[in-house]
This record gives structure tokens, C-alpha cells and sequence, in this order.
């Protein structure tokens, strides 16, 4: 476990896992015509969140080093941009003007008004359980762990409650801190589970080639399919979208594969879909085509990180120096409060059928197609590295970014 460091601040630790987040205690469903009443405002929200999260994933996948000192931009990996977002304006809440206003051009927003705004209407529509209503079953949770010795402003405890939707826990981080990381692991330790559109027939799955970033190669199963697919080729890469399974509701998500032509081109491609605004939207298949060359690779990504030093050389300081100011009631032998830790935790699954994951964030995925025809027109052969995002579709928020370059790595 993490040693516990001695420092002057109070302690707020954050665990930001990513079961696409627990909505904890909380079901609800929207109809259909809920997007109607969406705002300009509420969009173009949608749209900082979602340049925020291609530019987050840039910065991850190409600087930051895991513990056992080997970069992530070598390695598989994959992360919940919303779910850092989310927990992130939460702070921000809590926080002192200072720290406030550092977190708010960190995440791209002009006032905590719109953040809290934004963070409210993805939690009461946009992570709400699909899964009675045949779409995915998903959860959204976020939840505060206090110091139990610690009182919250009233003020913060409210939005925490109502504006998040997230569940408050006092813990003894003083005196138990091992046996509240184990109960924060066991918290998380919830499961989502998601079916494609269709499903890939698992008989027409063979083993092929896969291309590694070094220039040699490894075996590894490859799902295809005959049928239409929504997929679309630029100069440098193709993209193409597997559409999850619609229930009764208005989500709709999709899962996007950016494939790079060249087979070393991914450190290319990532610079890019962090740089360009809206470059999810302007990379979208709009229209299914036929299928020549049609092959994924089965994998599954976890990937965990303590995310305060990465935030850090960012240059957000100010919330792990003592800027919480807006949490707690302060005294004389109350130092101030700071993040210590924020963990951050996320899991993915791709195969023909799907499995429920059993880690903290998990989408699952099913395809299920016909026989495969050669006459078909479009190839896309993901036999090497290549980026992918999960979102969902009409507002266009993303949930999860992540790589796949090494079938060996995989858990």
C-alpha cells in the first residue's frame, strides 16, 4: 500500500474510480424528449468537457510515467476524462477563490456556475441505468471520503449531495489508513455491462498478426464480421464506430476506433486527437458501408495511476496546498485542507459476447454479425496500435480514452 506521508495539511483523499461511476442510491430516467429542453449553454459546456478530455488523454498517454517507471505512452492504457472531470468540479466547489480559479481554467470553464451546472446534468440524465430499459447498465459514482474529525460547510455538503449525486463517508485516514484504502477498493469494486448493436460471431474469430510500436509481431484473436459498419478513411487514419445496443431511453453510445495508417503512427495520432478541437466530431462516420478487410482484436485494458504528481506538473497546485477552503469549518487546530492522493482507476473489455468486468470501471461489449464477404469495399485491419473513446452520442460527452498497443500487456 502507499505510505502515508506526515505533512501539516489536513487530509482529502479522492478516489476517482471509474465504474462509470455509482450513482449511489439514485435511479433515473429521462424521456425522450429531454434533449429538447438542453441549452445553448449546456453544449457548448459539452464541448469544453470534451476538448478537456482529448487534451488530458494527449498529456497522459505522452508524459506521465507509472511506478514501475515505464511510460504510458508504451504501454496499454485507458482512463475516464469524465470521471476525473467530475471529481475535479467537485473540488473546485469546495475550494477557496485561488484554487477555484486555477481548477476552472484547468478544466476549461469561465465560472463554477457552469461547471456545478454541467456536472448536475450529466449525473441526473447522462449516467442514469440504461439497463431495465434494454440500453447499458452503468452506474455513476463519485464519493467523498472525510476525515472523520473534520465537520463540511453545509454549503459544500449540499452541492456535494444534490448538484453531485454523490455519497459523503467519514473514515479514519489518522489512524487507519491502510483499512480505509481497502475499504475504498471494496467500494469500487462495482460492474457495468454493455452489449453492442450486434454481436461478432465468435466462429469466424481467427488468430492473425498483430504489429507492435518496435516493428515485430505477435498472435492475437481477431473478430470480424460481414455486416455494414459505421466507418469512415482520412489521410492518416480511418475511424470506425461500434454503436452499442439502444434501450428505451435517448442515450446512445458508441465505442470509436482511430486507427493510424502507418503502423507506428499512434504517437502521431495522439498529438493530434489532443490538439484539434473537436476532433471527435469532425472524425465521426456518419453513414454504415460495406465491409471488405474487417478485423478487431479481443483485449482488455486496466489501468490505475495516483494522479496528484501528474496534476501537479500540469501546474494545478494550489488544491494539494492547502486550497480547500470552502469544505470544512476551520479553527485553530484545524490546519488547512488539501488533496493528498487522488486515485483513479478504469477497466475496458472487448470481446464477441462480453463478460462483466470485474474491476472498477467497466464497459462491455457484444457484436454479433453474418458471414464475411469478399466483394466488400471498405477495409479496416486494427493489426497495430490505435486509439479509442467511448461517448455518448447526442450530447457528445466522452467516458472513456484509452490505447491499445501491445496484446502481451493485457490483463
Amino acid at each position: 500500500g502507499h505510505r502515508r506521508e506526515e505533512r501539516s495539511a489536513a487530509k482529502f483523499y479522492l478516489y476517482d474510480s471509474f465504474s462509470w461511476l455509482i450513482l449511489i442510491g439514485i435511479k433515473t430516467y429521462i424521456s425522450a424528449n429531454y434533449f429538447e429542453k438542453l441549452t445553448m449553454a449546456f453544449l457548448q459546456s459539452i464541448a469544453a468537457q470534451t476538448d478537456f478530455s482529448s487534451w488530458l488523454a494527449k498529456h497522459l498517454i505522452s508524459t506521465h510515467v507509472k511506478d514501475d517507471n515505464t511510460h504510458v505512452k508504451d504501454s496499454n492504457f485507458v482512463f475516464s476524462p469524465l470521471s476525473i472531470h467530475v471529481v475535479l468540479a467537485m473540488v473546485a466547489a469546495g475550494s477557496g477563490i485561488p484554487a477555484r480559479e486555477q481548477l476552472l481554467r484547468y478544466l476549461m470553464f469561465d465560472s463554477i456556475e457552469e461547471l456545478n451546472s454541467l456536472s448536475s446534468q450529466i449525473a441526473t440524465w447522462l449516467l442514469a441505468d440504461g439497463g431495465p430499459l434494454g440500453g447499458p447498465y452503468m452506474s455513476f459514482a463519485n464519493r467523498v471520503w472525510v476525515e472523520r474529525s473534520l465537520v463540511l460547510k453545509p454549503a459544500f455538503k449540499e452541492i456535494v449531495e444534490t448538484t453531485y449525486r454523490s455519497a459523503l463517508g467519514h473514515v479514519d485516514f489518522r489512524n487507519q489508513f491502510d483499512v480505509v484504502r481497502e475499504e475504498v477498493n471494496a467500494w469500487a469494486e462495482e460492474k457495468t455491462n454493455g452489449a453492442w448493436h450486434s454481436k461478432f460471431d465468435p466462429s469466424l474469430t481467427k488468430v492473425g498478426d498483430f504489429f507492435l510500436l518496435n516493428g515485430s509481431s505477435v498472435r492475437v484473436p481477431f473478430m470480424t464480421s460481414s455486416k455494414d459498419q459505421f466507418a469512415l478513411a482520412f489521410d492518416d487514419l480511418k475511424v470506425l464506430k461500434l454503436p452499442y445496443k439502444r434501450g428505451q431511453d435517448t442515450q446512445a453510445f458508441s465505442m470509436y476506433f482511430f486507427l493510424p495508417n502507418a503502423r507506428d503512427g499512434l504517437q502521431a495520432l495522439v498529438e493530434k486527437f489532443g490538439s484539434i478541437s473537436g476532433f471527435i466530431e469532425h472524425h465521426t462516420p456518419r453513414q454504415r458501408v460495406k465491409m471488405g478487410d474487417f478485423r478487431l482484436p479481443k483485449f482488455k485494458i486496466s489501468f490505475d495511476f495516483e494522479a496528484s504528481e501528474f496534476f501537479k506538473k500540469q501546474g494545478l497546485v494550489l488544491p494539494f496546498r492547502g486550497g480547500l477552503t470552502e469544505m470544512v469549518y476551520s479553527s485553530p487546530n484545524i490546519p488547512p485542507l488539501e488533496i493528498s492522493l487522488f486515485f483513479h482507476k478504469a477497466y475496458v473489455e472487448v470481446d464477441e459476447q462480453g463478460t462483466e468486468a470485474a474491476a472498477v470501471s467497466a464497459c462491455v461489449v457484444t457484436f454479433r454479425c453474418g458471414r464475411y464477404r469478399r466483394e466488400d469495399l471498405f477495409d479496416f485491419v486494427a493489426d497495430h496500435p490505435f486509439l479509442f473513446v467511448i461517448r455518448e452520442e447526442t450530447s457528445g460527452v466522452v467516458l472513456f480514452v484509452g490505447q491499445f498497443v501491445n496484446p502481451l500487456l493485457s490483463d
